[in-house]
């Protein structure tokens, strides 16, 4: 999936694994956290920009509790 992988969650795709950087899907509830850490969207090409996947932030990636919190709010984004 636009050359990365794709991660799923009884069902629900909600995170990118591309160029090495994972992305998790987000909502107008979660976006914020994102975008206040300077986070960007997914751009699988130059012509496209995927507005819903925001890159994880560093310091979340290598927080096991956090991380598994806001993978949780990514899978619960349609909900």
């Amino acid at each position: 999936m636009f050359g990365g992988f794709g991660l799923y969650c009884n069902g629900v795709f909600f995170a990118i694994i591309a160029d090495g950087c994972v992305y998790f899907k987000t909502n107008a509830t979660t976006v914020d956290a994102f975008k206040a850490r300077g986070m960007q969207p997914f751009k699988p090409s130059a012509k496209q920009t995927l507005k819903n996947y925001y890159e994880v932030p560093a310091e979340i990636l290598e927080d096991e509790d956090q991380l598994a919190e806001w993978a949780k709010r990514a899978s619960a984004s349609d909900k």
